[in-house]
């Protein structure tokens, strides 16, 4: 019987942590085995400059400010080769939302990578669409189809936050809303173009909205499938207007366990090394994990956060063996590359 939020809420509220990993741990095993996977990419941040100016983003800058910066094509490509070069099958190009660039300019680099590059382009959040949209005077929908006839496979999930308008008001008030979130991912969905879903955690929500944010994932995927995986990132509070204070290992690793075990129709986990360092990383594949996300050739928004840890493929696959399982490298459809 699938779980109702209020079970859900007393479980993650009262539930003993150990109890909810080794819940969550049956999980993960019934539809994994011993697996566990990660893939290699590079997260291509290809301007800081936006509109939005998120109260807990460090990364941002204005237009005129220093260090506000735009890549150029052939700087992007560069940058994409250099990934090919070093064994990634994905790209996960994001950035601010620059007031002056147009879809055409998102078009020709999409189809610039394709003629160059066998790799897969998983990119641009659902803020970045709507931007998009709204910029060029277009629906969502047109947009996507436009990206998608230029290149673009998939999208990551950043954006979501906390998807209760309340927490989004108070942190990123020129942000989307919920609605708009879910509606640029039904939207994507619809066109056959599959997407991940993330939460981050750590703005001061209550454990309720938190299973708010999965049950309105868990119906959207009930009416789409289009989700591949769940995300939950921290917070990270350094250098940001917002501040304040991380949230403690023990609730990142209960509420890790409580997506694997709420969110019943979504087949991935993912545990979150990029926030949390490779030994919590590495506790998350006790905790309903069943993915350990990517090596990361590069990264910028965590990092202008004050938080950096580092990655190789010899350094996952070392950490996922001391855990007893089965180290796999992935594609962006979890196809498995290669086991090691």
């Amino acid at each position: 019987m699938r779980l109702t939020t209020e079970a859900a809420l007393k479980i993650f509220s009262e539930g003993d942590l150990l109890d909810l990993a080794r819940r969550a741990d049956d999980i993960r095993k019934k539809k994994f085995g011993d697996t566990v996977t990660f893939i290699i990419d590079r997260n291509i941040n290809y301007t800081n400059i936006c509109v939005n100016e998120c109260k807990f983003c460090a990364f941002f800058r204005r237009a005129n400010q220093r260090g506000a910066y735009l890549l150029t094509h052939e700087e992007i490509l560069r940058k994409v080769r250099e990934t090919v070069e070093a064994g990634g099958t994905q790209l996960m190009i994001q950035g601010g939302l620059h007031p002056d660039l147009e879809l055409e300019w998102y078009e020709q680099m999409l189809r610039l990578i394709k003629k160059n590059f066998d790799i897969t382009i998983h990119s641009f959040t659902a803020t970045e669409i709507l931007h998009f949209a709204k910029r060029a005077g277009l629906s969502v929908l047109e947009v996507l189809k436009r990206l998608q006839a230029a290149g673009l496979d998939s999208l990551p999930g950043g954006g979501a936050e906390i998807l209760v308008d309340d927490i989004r008001r108070r942190i990123s008030p020129k942000k989307i809303m919920t609605d708009d979130w879910l509606n640029v991912m039904r939207a994507a969905h619809s066109i056959g173009m599959k997407s991940t879903a993330t939460m981050v955690i750590g703005f001061g929500e209550t454990l309720e909205q938190r299973l708010d944010h999965m049950k309105k994932i868990r119906d959207l995927q009930d009416e789409t499938g289009g989700f591949r995986a769940f995300i939950t990132w921290t917070y990270q509070p350094l250098n940001t207007a917002l501040g304040g204070t991380k949230v403690t290992a023990q609730d990142y690793m209960r509420t890790l366990a409580m997506t694997r075990i709420f969110l019943d129709n979504v087949a991935h986990i993912q545990g979150s090394w990029v926030t949390q360092g490779e030994r919590i990383g590495q506790l998350t594949l006790a905790f309903g994990a069943d993915d350990l996300g990517s090596i990361m050739l590069e990264e910028n928004v965590v990092r202008a956060a004050g938080t950096s840890f580092e990655m190789s493929t010899r350094k996952m696959v070392e950490l996922i063996r001391a855990a007893g399982r089965i180290p796999a490298q992935r594609n962006t459809t979890y196809d498995v590359l290669k086991i090691f």
